[in-house]
């Protein structure tokens, strides 16, 4: 049995021949390459295309690795392409690894990349073009200026709760147990055991992500890196900045006697967190006064099991694990996100006011929907529905407002309205947002 990823693969086919460039980003070993070179490869072949017009490219891979030279790969596919009218789709795998060579015309000039390789394959009117990549710079920030506008980014994550589950079937509590404490990695589900699962986990951060960008970047303070890394998986779904995150290093450096690092290096090692898709953060919305605040900030983990792993299962707290599942759901359905904060004058004993700031988990859009989101893990007692439900009432507008629990199985609305759902029925449910 495999999991069919409709949700990306239906994104796949309906982009098809439309003359762009179609961009597959997302973290490392989450199933970019299994979506284009299996489930979509095996859609054309089912609907008619024949293997051999389908060209492939595996740059992580020893046997392509001559074609990571952007010249040489455009030469290889123009042999197979060109004086035909036959139709080619051209499928190429971690195109972050070709490499910049110089131009054998002018090799004092601007370098040839594998932009200007893909810039040119597209004008060939019989070659439908698929890329995957696990740099968000590399690729989503630069598509629309170096295709020109002519690309189709299709962003894949690891599994959702609603993947996991039409996989492993059975007991939904048992299966959000096991989902939320070691993720939706996909090849994970091939792990039968508790001790391999933690392993592949920790190996998947020390061997591959750290590993890349290291090398990629030319890390120098790899120690730095892995502080910070330490410190984002202890804090997700807490309000931090990269200044408080300096600090909490330094202190931790001089304690050791070793060097301390300033706020620019911890700024560009966040970039590069965020560039590989391993975090991904959220900025702070002023509802009422319609203006995002620099800081602070909340980053989320791209894979709860990731984010256990790196803090060795010690730091399950659950709320924030539910708050982190919970982003990324989002995520996943397409919705931008933003930390909400609402203000509100309370007066006090002497008669005074002060303004208190009232969070909003999650203030999500997409096109014209808009919706206002709470994470409770438990609403036990009248003051907590107050502190998670006043926020939602205070925001001055009529967007749809849910708080999400964990403590609930039925839905149902409160007296001002709100949606109250329980955590596994939102995950499970496709007609909620």
């Amino acid at each position: 049995m495999e999991i069919q990823r409709n949700l990306y693969l239906q994104r796949l086919i309906a982009c098809q021949h439309d003359g762009q460039i179609k961009v597959i980003t997302g973290l490392r070993r989450c199933g970019k390459s299994f979506l284009l070179f299996h489930l979509f490869k095996n859609y054309l072949l089912k609907n008619g295309i024949d293997n051999q017009q389908i060209i492939t490219f595996e740059l992580d891979q020893m046997k392509d690795i001559q074609y990571r030279n952007p010249i040489e790969l455009s030469k290889k596919i123009h042999s197979i392409v060109d004086n035909t009218t036959q139709q080619y789709y051209l499928f190429i795998d971690e195109v972050q690894m070709s490499d910049e060579v110089n131009n054998p015309y002018n090799p004092k000039g601007k370098k040839i990349s594998f932009y200007d390789m893909l810039n040119d394959l597209k004008e060939l009117s019989n070659l439908d073009i698929y890329v995957t990549g696990s740099n968000s710079k590399m690729l989503s920030n630069d598509i629309l200026t170096e295709f020109r506008g002519r690309s189709d980014e299709i962003k894949i994550h690891p599994f959702s709760f609603s993947e996991y589950y039409s996989f492993v079937g059975g007991d939904k509590e048992e299966a959000f147990d096991n989902y939320s404490f070691y993720g939706g990695m996909p090849f994970l589900l091939t792990k039968q055991d508790e001790t391999s699962k933690i392993e592949y986990l920790e190996n998947l951060f020390k061997e591959v992500y750290i590993r890349d960008i290291v090398e990629r970047k030319h890390i120098e303070r790899e120690d730095i890196l892995s502080s910070i890394i330490d410190l984002l998986c202890s804090s997700v779904g807490s309000l931090t900045n990269p200044s408080k995150i300096t600090k909490a290093i330094n202190s931790k450096q001089q304690r050791s006697g070793k060097n301390i690092v300033y706020l620019p290096t911890i700024n560009k090692y966040i970039d590069f967190l965020e560039d590989s898709f391993l975090f991904k953060e959220a900025l702070r919305f002023d509802v009422k006064g319609k203006s995002y605040l620099d800081f602070p900030k909340k980053y989320y983990c791209e894979d709860i099991g990731l984010r256990n792993a790196r803090t060795g299962f010690r730091q399950i707290e659950m709320p924030h694990i539910m708050e982190n599942i919970l982003c990324n759901e989002l995520i996943i359905r397409g919705f931008k996100i933003d930390v909400g904060v609402v203000y509100e004058n309370i007066k006090t004993e002497k008669g005074n006011y002060r303004k208190v700031a009232r969070e909003i988990d999650f203030i999500i859009q997409k096109g014209m929907k808009k919706y206002y989101i709470q994470s409770a893990y438990a609403m036990e007692n009248e003051e907590k529905v107050y502190s998670e439900s006043r926020s939602l009432n205070i925001t001055g507008d009529s967007f749809p407002k849910i708080i999400v629990r964990r403590d609930i199985r039925k839905r149902f609305y409160d007296e001002n309205g709100i949606l109250n759902i329980g955590l596994i029925d939102f995950l499970l449910s496709d007609n909620v947002l």
